[in-house]
Parts: C-alpha cells; sequence; structure tokens
C-alpha cells in the first residue's frame, strides 16, 4: 500500500524525514496541542490510545494534522518494547488527549513500518502536521520519557511520582527497603541503565549490605565502574565500614574532642550527607592539624576523589582546604 503524506496529497516515497524537526509549523503545532490540564470530562483509554495498521495508518496521519500523535513502533520479540509501552500508555491517559499514542507492530505491519523509516524497535516518534517533530529509540526510562514529552506539551497537573522519584524520595527518608525495592524493579526492566543499578547499590549500603553493594558496582562496565557516582558509593562502603554505628556516635554525647569530630564528620559522609561531613573535616583540621596522622586532611581528599574533580562540593571545599594550608 502506498501511504498518503497529508501535506502534500502525494504517495509518500520516503520516510517521515527529520529535518520536519526543524518545521516550525509541525514543531508550533506540537507546543500548542491541547494541554492536559484542560477541563472538562477525562477521555478514556481507548480514545487515545490505537493499535496502528494499514485500515487506519492514512486517517491517522491526517490526524495529525489536528492533534499530535505518538508513534511507538514496536515488535513481539522486543524486550525493551515490553518495557516502553506500559510506560507510553500511562502517559497517554495522564497526558489526556495531547497527544494520541499510535502503536505501530513492526513485523505485522513491515511495508509501513519501513515507509516511516523504522530501522529499529523501540522506535518513538512524535507526528505533527504530518511531520516529524521530534524522535527517540530504545526504552528510555520514565523519568526521561516524561522530560522528553516535556519539550513539546504541558505536563499534566499533580503528576505522579515516577518509579525513580519514588526510590530517591524513600532513600532520602531513610526507607532503604523500599528504596531497594524500586532500583530493582528498574534495573530489571532497564538492565543498561546503569545509574538505577549505582542507585541500587546506595540503597543497599543504607540497609548495611555492603558487600552486596559493592557486588553490583563490581558488574558494572569498567566505564561506569570508575565513574564518580559509583565511586561515591564505594567510597561510601569503605567510609561505612571505617565508620561508628549511629548508635556509637550518638553515644559520643557532647564530646567535642577531636576523636569525637573525627568521629561525627565520618559518620556524615558515610550517610552521603557529604557537605555536613566536608565541613566538620575541614573544621578539625583547622583545630588540630595533627589529629591521627593528618586523618582530616586524607580524609578530604578521598571524599574529592569519590565525588569527582567536577562536583561542586569538591570544588568549593578543594579551595577552602587550599587557603587552610596555604
Amino acid at each position: 500500500m502506498s501511504i498518503i503524506d497529508p501535506r502534500t496529497g502525494e504517495a509518500l516515497t520516503a520516510p517521515i524525514s527529520p529535518d520536519a524537526a526543524n518545521s516550525p509549523s509541525s514543531t508550533a503545532a506540537a507546543a500548542d496541542a491541547p494541554s492536559a490540564a484542560t477541563s472538562g470530562p477525562a477521555p478514556r483509554r481507548e480514545d487515545v490510545i490505537i493499535d496502528l495498521d494499514a485500515s487506519n495508518i492514512q486517517q491517522v496521519l491526517e490526524a495529525s494534522m489536528q492533534v499530535p500523535i505518538l508513534l511507538d513502533c514496536w515488535a513481539p520479540w522486543c524486550e525493551p518494547c515490553k518495557n516502553l509501552m506500559p510506560v507510553l500508555e500511562k502517559l497517554a491517559v495522564e497526558y489526556a488527549g495531547a497527544f494520541i499514542l499510535a502503536k505501530l507492530d513492526v513485523e505485522a505491519n513491515p511495508e509501513i513500518a519501513g515507509q516511516l523509516g523504522v530501522r529499529s524497535v523501540p522506535d518513538v516518534k512524535l507526528v505533527s502536521q504530518g511531520g516529524l517533530v521530534d524522535s527517540f529509540q530504545g526504552a528510555l526510562p520514565e523519568k526521561d520519557v516524561r522530560e522528553w514529552l516535556g519539550r513539546y506539551f504541558q505536563p499534566p497537573e499533580d503528576t505522579p511520582a515516577s518509579p525513580e522519584e519514588l526510590a530517591e524520595e524513600a532513600l532520602k527518608a531513610g526507607d532503604a527497603a523500599t528504596a531497594r525495592e524500586h532500583y530493582q524493579t528498574l534495573t530489571s526492566q532497564y538492565p543498561e541503565h546503569y545509574a538505577y543499578q549505582v542507585g541500587l547499590a546506595k540503597a543497599l549500603v543504607a540497609e548495611g549490605r555492603g558487600d552486596d553493594a559493592r557486588s553490583v558496582l563490581d558488574n558494572l562496565p569498567p566505564e561506569e565502574r570508575d565513574a564518580a557516582p559509583a565511586r561515591g558509593v564505594r567510597a561510601s562502603i569503605e567510609f561505612a565500614e571505617q565508620a561508628l554505628s549511629h548508635q556509637e556516635v550518638a553515644a559520643l554525647g557532647e564530646r567535642n574532642d577531636s576523636e569525637a569530630q573525627f568521629q561525627r564528620a565520618l559518620r556524615q559522609v558515610a550517610d552521603g550527607d557529604y557537605e555536613q561531613g566536608l565541613e566538620g573535616l575541614l573544621a578539625l583540621m583547622k583545630s588540630d592539624r595533627s589529629f591521627g596522622d593528618d586523618a582530616a586532611r586524607k580524609t578530604l581528599l578521598q571524599v574529592f576523589d569519590a565525588l569527582g574533580a567536577e562536583h561542586p562540593l569538591t570544588v568549593t571545599y578543594r579551595r577552602k582546604l587550599f587557603a587552610l594550608l596555604y
């Protein structure tokens, strides 16, 4: 079959061109699409999610002249597609008609996939005014898909927290077990999104499972294993092994000698409260440089290495350390 380009009325002889992303009319049409916050009854799921095939491809492309179409190209054998599709379906309902999600099984419709320029799956294309506004390939996590959609649509009001946000919030609240469960789900769904594995290691450290966390980090690819986020978690493991427990730190009470100051700062660093820990180590350097064979300075340098040279806290406290030394 031949797909008719709704912009020209002629047969679509080449895939929808990425050059259309620079088209003012296409981009403006997506930006001016109905907002998810528009008042009125929520649309039914079947109103915003459709299956695409030869029987309706032309109708859908023509509909893109009025409302943007989010085209999800997938295949039954594609595991990443199975992870991405529920995310897109969830967002289509949340955005309440700001766009229509059209799902194309490329295996069942190879001719259409070829005419649309699909070379791998999952392939997600935003089509407006008959032209391509933007696209992405691969199974992006929900948070990243939301950010991508946010370039073109006003986010829904009262947007529910994404799994990534739930994991981060649980970790900040001290609920390490819940954070671990979220990260385990995310790492299972997105095994190549290594930030989730680093997050899982953080949660394991917070649970006191340093060996398990170290195992997660050891299984990362070398470039990820040596990157600042993973180094930071590995340092937390090492600091946690050196630091007193929370109960032991609490037992220090009002003590303010050098040992107590050092142990409090080390515990803060182990807990990921880097700024307070760095401040405590710097204060100890000022008051007792000789403590523990210059332990405060050596620990500061370890934290800098863990955070990475470009981290704002590294930049700030390296400057403060330099000023103190020279």
